[in-house]
This record gives C-alpha cells, sequence and structure tokens, in this order.
C-alpha cells in the first residue's frame, strides 16, 4: 500500500465567531488498535465522539445518526468558523464517513441536527506524529498538477461570479426587472460551482445564500435569495415590494460579499482531500436542496444550480482521476460513468440555453433525478478514501 498523499493545509484567514451550543462528549484514545479511526453518534441533542484527540495525518470519523432529524457532521478550523471538512445529509439511523488529511493544531468538532444553527461543539485535538508520508513522486506530480488545476477552475468561477452579479446588481437596482431575471440563473451558475469552497469561510455563506425557510429566529434575511424573492413574489402571499432605497441596500450588501469572497478566493491552497470531499459535498448540495426544489423556491430555476452543482462535482472529480484511476480503477470507472448517466438525464430538461423550471417536471422526472443522484452518492462517497489509501 502507498503512504498517504499529504500536502499544505487549506489556509484562510477569517474573522473569529464565538461558538455557542452544547459540547461534545468524548475523549481519551479511541480505537485502539486505529487512534486515527473515531466514531460520532450524532443525536437530536448529543454530539458523542469516540475521542476527543487523534495524532496528525489522515483521519477517518465514522458519522452514525441515532436522532430523528437530519445531520451533518463538521470538523472546523480553531476559530469554530473555517470548515476543514463536513459530512452531511446523514439521515435517521444512517452512517457515513468523513476522511480529512489534518495536520496537528486544534480544531472544533459540530454535529448540527436539523442542518441549522451553530450546531452542538466540541474542542478536539490533533497531536503531533512521528509518522512523516513520504510520496512516491509520480505521485506528487499527479497531487501538484491536481492542485494547481483546481485552484485556477476555483478563480475563474470566482471572477466569473463577480462580474456578473455587478452586472445583475446593477439592472436590480435599476429596476430592470426583466433584465434581472434573465440574468438571474446565469450568475448563480458559478456561485454553485463553487460552493463549497464558498461554505468553507463561514461566514459569507449565510449572508449570501441562505434561505429563507432556513433562517434562525432573528437572523436577517439577505443576499441573492432575499433578490430572488423581491424579483418572483407571485409564491409569496401578502408580499410588500422593496423600496428602492432597500434594494439598493440588499443588492450593495450581496455585491460587497461577492467581492470578499473573490479577494479570499485569490488566497487558498488546498488538499488532495479537501478537492475529493469537495466534489462529495457538492452532490450532497443537489440532494438536499435542487432536486427537492426547495433552494431557488421564488424563481423555481433549481435545475441550473443542479447542473452547476454536478459541473463542480465533475471537475473536482476529475482532477483527482488519474490518482484513483491508479489506486481504485474500478471506482474511477464507476464515478465515470454515474456522471455521465446523471448527466444525461440533466440534458433530457434541457430548454434552449437553460432548463425546464422545477414546477414543469413530473413527480416521475424528479424521481429519475433523485435516483441518478443517488446511483452517483454511492461511489462518490469512497472518493476521499481512495485518493488517500
Amino acid at each position: 500500500m502507498r503512504t498517504p498523499l499529504l500536502i499544505a493545509g487549506l489556509l484562510l484567514s477569517a474573522p473569529v465567531l464565538a461558538a455557542c451550543g452544547t459540547e461534545s462528549t468524548g475523549g481519551g484514545g479511541g480505537d485502539a488498535d486505529d487512534p486515527r479511526a473515531l466514531t460520532v453518534e450524532s443525536s437530536d441533542d448529543a454530539c458523542e465522539l469516540s475521542a476527543s484527540e487523534a495524532p496528525a495525518g489522515t483521519l477517518t470519523f465514522d458519522v452514525a445518526n441515532s436522532g430523528s432529524q437530519v445531520t451533518e457532521f463538521y470538523l472546523l478550523g480553531e476559530d469554530g468558523l473555517r470548515i476543514v471538512a463536513e459530512v452531511e445529509n446523514i439521515g435517521p439511523d444512517l452512517n457515513r464517513e468523513l476522511t480529512v488529511t489534518a495536520p496537528a493544531g486544534s480544531y472544533v468538532t459540530a454535529c448540527k441536527p436539523g442542518m441549522k444553527g451553530e450546531g452542538i461543539r466540541a474542542d478536539f485535538t490533533v497531536t503531533a506524529s512521528d509518522e512523516e508520508p513520504v510520496v512516491d513522486a509520480d505521485d506528487q506530480a499527479l497531487v501538484d498538477q491536481a492542485v494547481a488545476n483546481y485552484a485556477s477552475y476555483v478563480e475563474d468561477q470566482s471572477a466569473q461570479l463577480l462580474e456578473k452579479t455587478t452586472e445583475f446588481v446593477e439592472l436590480y437596482k435599476a429596476e430592470d426587472d426583466d433584465a434581472a431575471r434573465a440574468l438571474y440563473a446565469d450568475a448563480r451558475t458559478h456561485w454553485e460551482r463553487i460552493e463549497t469552497v464558498a461554505e468553507s469561510f463561514g461566514d459569507l455563506d449565510p449572508m449570501m445564500d441562505a434561505r429563507e425557510a432556513d433562517l434562525e429566529p432573528g437572523a436577517e434575511f439577505t443576499g441573492w435569495h432575499r433578490v430572488e424573492k423581491d424579483l418572483w413574489p407571485a409564491r409569496a402571499e401578502g408580499y410588500t415590494p422593496l423600496t428602492e432605497d432597500e434594494r439598493a441596500l440588499y443588492a450593495d450588501d450581496l455585491l460587497a460579499n461577492t467581492t470578499e469572497l473573490d479577494t479570499r478566493v485569490q488566497e487558498l491552497t488546498y488538499t488532495i482531500d479537501q478537492i475529493a470531499n469537495g466534489s462529495r459535498g457538492l452532490l450532497e448540495e443537489v440532494a438536499t436542496g435542487k432536486v427537492t426544489g426547495e433552494e431557488e423556491y421564488w424563481s423555481r430555476t433549481d435545475l441550473w444550480d443542479f447542473q452547476a452543482n454536478v459541473d463542480g462535482a465533475k471537475v473536482a472529480f476529475e482532477g483527482v482521476q488519474p490518482i484513483v484511476e491508479g489506486k481504485d480503477p474500478e471506482l474511477a470507472n464507476a464515478l465515470e460513468n454515474r456522471f455521465a448517466e446523471l448527466q444525461a438525464l440533466l440534458d433530457s430538461h434541457r430548454v434552449g440555453d437553460g432548463f425546464k423550471y422545477y414546477d414543469e417536471l413530473t413527480p416521475d422526472e424528479v424521481k429519475a433525478l433523485s435516483d441518478g443522484v443517488n446511483a452517483l452518492s454511492e461511489p462518490l462517497s469512497r472518493l476521499t478514501a481512495a485518493v488517500l489509501s
């Protein structure tokens, strides 16, 4: 077996937010045979880890949901804000694994029953390890190429997002609503392709992409979906349109946060496991919002988002595909086929340069898309472990 592939960790600079919620229980040494293999039990009111520390290297968290709500599990940076790795959409009585390379340092773990709020948090320590990974030269060349390609992709998508958001904001502030509506889904495509990267900053995602139905009590509704509701108010009973000043306020806020996102993206470096986990994370975004029709509640442009998430997931997979082909060719082949099958389903709903609106899909068509996502999810859940083997 080859040694795990390790490269420089994700480096971000982000404001520190105070963590809240009940702390997880657990401590000590985890699995006596493999201290890097940890279990997590997420219930409705607890987040219990088998250990509160582990040695540096490739960690695997086996997350079991014993609660009544869909949950998520996060490994966060010491500030409790930066997302190092995550696994989402864990239904009751289900298990999901999260594999990540973690250097020595202080971290925070979090379970999020109901996938809302700060979650149930606890401190987690990764201790120094004497095991120094030696990366095969051929493997290292593949890693370096994958990281460079993915960084360029993210930077390009961020730049296009900023350009189109600037245009969208100008149209919206000028009350050219038809033109703004026509640009909305296209502009958001660039957000959705790099959504997991944007989420890693912690503070920007809720300000830019929170859905109204998911807001915590007292939280302000801002970002893309606030503007979306104003442009497509038909489903909002008793809705009062925003004033000119309110339009300017929300539009300028969206553009300022997009500009900040683009600035931060330029400072990122990546690990190979973050790229692989990002591919899975983008497909989870499809499963939890797009295929259910909950993401674009007002505009019904969910399939544009669906396609963009799949685009981003496929780019991330293709970046690490040469590595997987050398370690698990069967998995690489399965993923390539499942991506193609899901794309064929999406293509069947194309209309011109776009797609059908979500409410134009039949229940059978929605089920077929859901089945396609599920078929891809299973092999994609094994991608990170294969890359790091």
